[in-house]
């Protein structure tokens, strides 16, 4: 797993804005440098600090990725997790690692984006007023 480019980005970015046509559910993409603790200690601690428990349904998604240390996590919000089934991310966590293993980064985290937002529509179908509670771009850290 690598950094993306500018052009990279801007896909990401896209796939998100596309995934969220689909369903009132919010998604984020986090990219970490260094990770100081677990994998999942340093994303559920990214996830409260980008406010994504913030969303009115706490629909928020965040795909976590570390590249130097090739590891990733799909975290849901408390709304989501309240009512799909425990393996709801096995699927998305699957394409995204066939993609990686083939090199293909960028490809693979927008596949999982993309499948994200068709998953969620089930569940968190786009509402009349569905207005973009959290930010769309790429953070880092």
């Amino acid at each position: 797993m690598k950094s993306f480019s500018k052009s990279q980005e801007q896909q990401i970015i896209a796939a998100i804005q596309t995934a969220e046509s689909h369903t009132s559910g919010e998604i984020r993409v986090h990219i970490q440098r260094e990770m100081p603790d677990g994998l999942m200690e340093t994303a559920q601690r990214t996830f409260f600090k980008l406010g994504m428990q913030h969303t009115r349904q706490r629909n928020g998604i965040l795909f976590f990725l570390v590249p130097s240390k090739r590891q990733f996590a799909i975290l849901g919000d408390s709304g989501i997790n309240a009512v799909v089934p425990d393996n709801f991310w096995n699927d998305v966590r699957d394409t995204m690692q066939e993609q990686f293993r083939q090199g293909r980064f960028t490809e693979g985290l927008c596949a999982g984006i993309l499948q994200a937002g068709e998953k969620l529509h089930t569940f968190f179908p786009v509402e009349t007023d569905n207005p973009n509670e959290l930010n769309d771009t790429i953070s880092f850290e």
